[in-house]
């Protein structure tokens, strides 16, 4: 079932009857659910390893459209003081001014600006991120998981994301030599997302 992509039709006619009657039953307004969900990094450390984090505060909401799926759209605002890589020391830089400045800016935001499918339940939606008073657009690839009822009756969609960036594009430049060569902090960023979204009632 294709959330993202364009329906076609040979006829003109029979375009407005041609909607998939389950992917038309996911239009509407969904919330994302912090405790089902997930919003991860990782940055290449000391050239040697890599660094795994998390944001653990977040919200956002998905708007589906099933009959047009292409007009679907997304957004998510997430607390950059919510950081957590496993090291307090670690954490506290990461919220100075050397990296995010949390304090002058404390959020992080995405907004979708247009969507594609690549087949199967694979996607790509593209959209503005900003991040430290700094927007760019950036292209996240998406794995449609599906919807479902769950046991308390809440219609769910869910979806794995992930997208790279360069941390110097969003004025992120922070960095320190290392004596054999390279630097501490690699400037690009994987980014990972786990998305379980519950549909708001009509």
């Amino acid at each position: 079932m294709g959330l993202f992509s364009r329906n076609i039709a040979t006829a003109p006619v029979a375009t407005a009857t041609a909607v998939d009657p389950a992917l038309a039953a996911l239009t509407g307004t969904y919330t994302i659910d912090p405790s089902h969900s997930g919003v991860g990094f990782t940055a290449r450390h000391a050239m040697v390893t890599n660094v795994r984090g998390t944001f653990t505060e977040y919200e956002g909401t998905l708007d589906l459209d099933g009959s047009d799926p292409a007009a679907s759209g997304a957004a998510i605002d997430v607390k950059i003081a919510s950081i957590d890589t496993g090291s307090a020391d670690r954490d506290a830089h990461l919220r100075s001014a050397d990296f995010f400045d949390a304090e002058q800016f404390p959020l992080m935001t995405f907004r979708s600006t247009s969507a594609e499918a690549l087949g199967g339940t694979d996607y790509r939606i593209t959209g503005d991120l900003t991040i430290k008073g700094v927007t760019k657009p950036i292209t996240i690839d998406l794995e449609f998981n599906g919807a479902a009822k769950d046991p308390f009756g809440n219609e769910r969609v869910g979806f794995e994301g992930k997208a790279e960036l360069l941390r110097s594009e969003w004025g992120l430049t922070w960095n320190a030599a290392l004596e054999t060569g390279g630097v501490l902090v690699s400037d690009k960023i994987k980014l990972t997302f786990e998305i379980s979204a519950i549909k708001n009632a009509e």
